[in-house]
């Protein structure tokens, strides 16, 4: 079985995969300083909550946008499991074309998100995810990565409202009733939830818009938020909460296959 770790801003995001499909995942922190005997450990522990023998782990993908943190996970996943990890990044050598002004400084999650969508829905696509920042690549389904956008995340927003104003409380952000907020609380949760549906919906517009095939790309949610907002937001034809760990195991499986030169 593969193991795969996508290691985000703020939380990292680790799943089993077998050939065809994500069969467990967790998430734990990012922002835990661990050594690699702790990243061993945590590893080892969260294949025990669900039954799952060590010995199964045969390969491991990791895709990160947290450089301090990569080569600790790499050596934690060796102490756990006694396999190499093969790392995901702008220099794989994938079957997508990154047609940007700076390829080298495109996100592993941006690459295996667009990755993911291209191969396993065939078709234009737009995906947005929903994490620390809220992205949104284009992908052709040819497989020609065309850049995209990046915004800040929904809960980044809401922290730093709540954090910046003085008599503003803290809120947990869950999906409001209505728009019209007869509270504080509800005031907060309404502007940034339909602040965030609404500017996805704008966005998402304005790509298509300039979108250079006559091709209309579907648009992907993924990311913890994106199965809460689906509900107000149309545009988010499709969630697909796994697509990160999916992305993962396809670039593992595209590059094992690869001729080595």
């Amino acid at each position: 079985m593969l193991l795969v770790c996508d290691v985000g801003n703020t939380e990292t995001t680790i799943g089993v995969a077998d050939s065809t499909t994500i069969v467990a995942h967790w998430r734990v922190m990012t922002s835990v300083t661990r050594t690699p005997h702790e990243f061993a450990l945590t590893l080892r522990a969260l294949l025990d909550l669900d039954g799952l023998p060590h010995g199964h782990i045969t390969a491991a993908a990791i895709g990160s946008v947290v450089p301090s943190i990569t080569a600790l996970l790499v050596e934690g996943v060796r102490l756990a499991f006694g396999v190499t990890s093969l790392v995901i990044d702008a220099s794989s050598p994938l079957p997508i074309t990154l047609d940007v002004e700076e390829p080298q400084t495109v996100g592993a999650d941006r690459i295996i998100n667009t990755l993911a969508a291209s191969r396993l829905y065939s078709q234009d696509c737009i995906v947005v995810d929903l994490g620390t920042a809220t992205t949104y690549d284009c992908i052709t389904r040819d497989g020609v990565f065309l850049g995209g956008v990046i915004a800040p995340g929904v809960l980044t927003s809401l922290e730093t409202l709540t954090r910046r104003t003085s008599k503003l409380p803290a809120t947990e952000l869950r999906a409001p009733e209505r728009v019209l907020g007869r509270r504080t609380e509800e005031c907060i949760r309404s502007g940034v939830v339909f602040g965030a549906v609404d500017a996805i919906t704008g966005i998402v517009a304005r790509l298509r818009a300039e979108w250079p095939t006559e091709r209309q790309p579907i648009v992907i949610g993924t990311g913890g938020l994106a199965s809460m907002l689906q509900p107000h937001c149309p545009v988010l034809v499709l969630v697909d909460p796994d697509l990160t760990l999916r992305g993962l195991q396809l670039a593992h499986a595209l590059l094992s296959q690869a001729p080595s030169k």
